[in-house]
C-alpha cells in the first residue's frame, strides 16, 4: 500500500506545482490591490485546490498518452515517468484521470457558484465552459489520436491556459473586474512558462521526432528554439515592467527586478548546452525562477498599494 501510494505521488509530479501556482499569485495580488472589497480567502482557496486537480491531471493524462503513443521509450533522455518506469499501469494512470476529472469538476463547481454568487448567472456559465476547456485541453495534449502536444500546438495552450486564463481569470474572480493591463502580466506568468515546456521540448527533440512527436522545437530546430527561448523570458520580463510603468504606485512594484540575475544565468545556460540531456535541470531553475518572481511581484503590488 505505501508504494503504491509512492508511485501515485511519483506520478502527480508536484514538482510542476510552483509553475502553475504562479498564475494564482500573480492574478491574486493584483485583484487584492485593485479590489479589495471583493477578495475573498474562500476563492481564493479554491483557486488554489482546483489549480492544483488541473496540474495533477496534466500530468496524469501526459503519463498515460506519451506511453500510450510509446513517445516514453529507453530513447527518451528526461525522468521516468510512472508507466515507464513500471510504477502504474496504463489501466490505473486512466482511473486515476477519471477521478482527477471528477475532482476538478467538484471543485470548479464550488469555485464558481462561491466566486460569481453576486453576477449575473452568465459569468457563472462562461467560466464553467472555460473549465471544462482546461480540463479537455489537460488531457488531450497527448491523450487521443488529435493530441494538439504532437502538433506542435503546445506552446499556444501552455500560454493560453497558464498565462491568459490563469491570471486574468483568477484575477476577474477575485476582483469582479478586469482591466486591459493585466493581460501584461498574464503575458510574463504564459511566456515563462511556454519557456518551461520549450525546456523539455529542447531536452526531448531527438526521441519525440523519431516518435513522430512534432513539438514547436522538432519545427524549429535546436538553435532557432534557443533563441525562441530568449525571446520568451525576454518579453515576458519587459511585459511586467510595462505593465508596473502603466499602473505605478510606488518603487516597490518593482521589486520583481531582483530576479534578474537567476533569468540571466539562467538564459546564459541555455545559450552554452551543447548535450540535450543538460537542459532537464534547467527546466527546475525557470519554474522556481519563475515562482520567485510571481512571489516578489505579489509582494511589490501589495506593499506598494499600501505606501
Amino acid at each position: 500500500m505505501n508504494n503504491k501510494l509512492q508511485a501515485w505521488i511519483y506520478a502527480f509530479r508536484l514538482r510542476t506545482l510552483p509553475l502553475a501556482f504562479s498564475s494564482i499569485i500573480t492574478g491574486s495580488s493584483i485583484a487584492f490591490v485593485d479590489n479589495r472589497a471583493h477578495f475573498s480567502l474562500p476563492v481564493l482557496a479554491l483557486l488554489i485546490i482546483t489549480t492544483l486537480l488541473l496540474q495533477i491531471l496534466s500530468n496524469l493524462a501526459n503519463d498515460y498518452g506519451d506511453s500510450e503513443k510509446g513517445t516514453d521509450n529507453e530513447q527518451r533522455i528526461g525522468p521516468k515517468r510512472a508507466v515507464q518506469a513500471g510504477l502504474l499501469s496504463l489501466y490505473e494512470i486512466k482511473k486515476g484521470i477519471a477521478v482527477c476529472v471528477f475532482l476538478c469538476l467538484l471543485s470548479g463547481i464550488a469555485l464558481i457558484i462561491e466566486a460569481t454568487k453576486e453576477l449575473f448567472i452568465g459569468y457563472g456559465v462562461f467560466f464553467f465552459v472555460l473549465g471544462i476547456g482546461a480540463i479537455a485541453a489537460a488531457i488531450k495534449y497527448t491523450v487521443g489520436k488529435s493530441a494538439y502536444g504532437y502538433r506542435g500546438l503546445g506552446d499556444i495552450f501552455v500560454f493560453l491556459f497558464f498565462g491568459l486564463t490563469g491570471v486574468c481569470g483568477s484575477y476577474y474572480l477575485l476582483a469582479h473586474q478586469l482591466h486591459y493591463s493585466v493581460l501584461l502580466p498574464a503575458c510574463t506568468i504564459g511566456a515563462f512558462a511556454t519557456g518551461v515546456l520549450n525546456l523539455n521540448n529542447m531536452r526531448d527533440c531527438e526521441s519525440d521526432e523519431k516518435a513522430g512527436k512534432i513539438t514547436m522545437v522538432v519545427k524549429l530546430g535546436l538553435q532557432r528554439a534557443k533563441q525562441y527561448h530568449t525571446g520568451l523570458v525576454v518579453t515576458g520580463f519587459v511585459a511586467s515592467l510595462i505593465f508596473v510603468v502603466l499602473n505605478f504606485t510606488s518603487t516597490m512594484q518593482l521589486c520583481f527586478i531582483l530576479t534578474i540575475p537567476l533569468f540571466r544565468k539562467h538564459l546564459v545556460a541555455v545559450r552554452s548546452i551543447e548535450e540535450l540531456k543538460e537542459f532537464d535541470p534547467l527546466l527546475k531553475q525557470l519554474a522556481i525562477a519563475t515562482f520567485i518572481f510571481s512571489i516578489l511581484f505579489a509582494v511589490g503590488m501589495i506593499v506598494g498599494s499600501v505606501g
